[in-house]
């Protein structure tokens, strides 16, 4: 494997150790620079029960994936009988116990902090779906939600290929967040708090929006939109082979999807206040650039 400037490769293959020491920064500083940890033999390993669950006629047609809260229990996204339901929701729970484990170990600091954990199996292949451009991954995007506003949260995501088959998934991943804000910060159009007030009184929003979260959501658009910055843009292809595994904050890494089937997914959302240097997040990060006040 090539040594990319955006991933930064561990050897790891027990999700209940410490990765060895290496040269270079920190698995949390690397992390908070918007960097890809990666794991190439951090196999997820499936029985031959489970690996009978792969199979995308068990997900409900009107959801992209199978989905568990896994501080409630309840998952989602399934169409079968209750034994079968009762093995996806086994899988994907183990799945979570795992990465807290790997959390635990690899980024100590973060796991009192990781809160509103959601776990996801999915698996239709790339492409199976044809949405919108701006529900499009397999456009070059940070992760920002119009209905559920983060503030001063980030987005910690967990993944690992479980593909029985061989086949990698290709992700293409961007440019640093600093010159990502660069480019498409300017011409933003306000933030208006009367606005954001209404939408949450109308439920339109989970919570109120901030100037952050409006931010967010246009360079979000905008990178979709822009067909010169997906063809053009500072950025590089990575294929993550069967049994790894990888980090980001979804949040500040530019990624997009472009090939694979069959993933598990972890996505944690976690404080500013937890990070080792919270002046890197994308939220200090809009703030320089653009003049608004962080908090929400």
């Amino acid at each position: 494997m090539t040594r990319s400037s955006r991933i930064v490769p561990f050897d790891l293959q027990d999700w209940n150790a410490a990765p060895p020491s290496q040269p270079g920064a920190s698995p949390i500083d690397e992390l908070e620079r918007g960097k890809v940890l990666y794991f190439p033999r951090l196999a997820f390993t499936l029985s031959p029960a489970e690996l009978a669950l792969l199979d995308p006629a068990l997900v409900d047609p009107k959801r992209k994936n199978i989905s568990l809260n896994a501080t409630t229990g309840v998952l989602t996204g399934v169409v079968v009988d209750d034994a079968r339901k009762d093995a996806i929701a086994a899988l994907v729970k183990r799945y979570y116990t795992s990465t807290r484990a790997l959390l635990s170990h690899l980024v100590p600091g973060y796991l009192d902090s990781l809160h509103k954990p959601t776990t996801s199996l999915r698996l239709h292949r790339i492409g199976t779906w044809k949405p919108s451009w701006r529900k499009d991954d397999t456009r070059l995007h940070v992760d920002a939600f119009p209905s559920r506003p983060t503030g001063e949260q980030r987005i910690l995501r967990v993944f690992n290929n479980i593909n029985p088959h061989g086949q990698s998934r290709q992700w293409r991943v961007g440019q640093d967040f600093d010159s990502l804000a660069q480019r498409f910060v300017p011409g933003a159009t306000p933030f208006r708090p009367g606005l954001a007030w209404l939408m949450h009184r109308l439920h339109i929003t989970k919570t109120r929006r901030s100037a952050y979260d409006h931010l967010m959501l246009q360079m979000h658009d905008r990178m979709k939109a822009d067909a010169d910055y997906q063809a053009n843009g500072e950025q590089e292809s990575f294929e993550f082979p069967p049994g790894s595994t990888w980090i980001c904050f979804s949040d500040q890494t530019p990624h997009a999807a472009m090939t694979g089937q069959f993933m598990l997914e972890q996505t944690y959302m976690m404080p500013l206040t937890a990070m080792a240097h919270p002046e890197l997040s994308p939220q200090h990060v809009l703030a320089r650039q653009a003049g608004i006040a962080s908090r929400v």
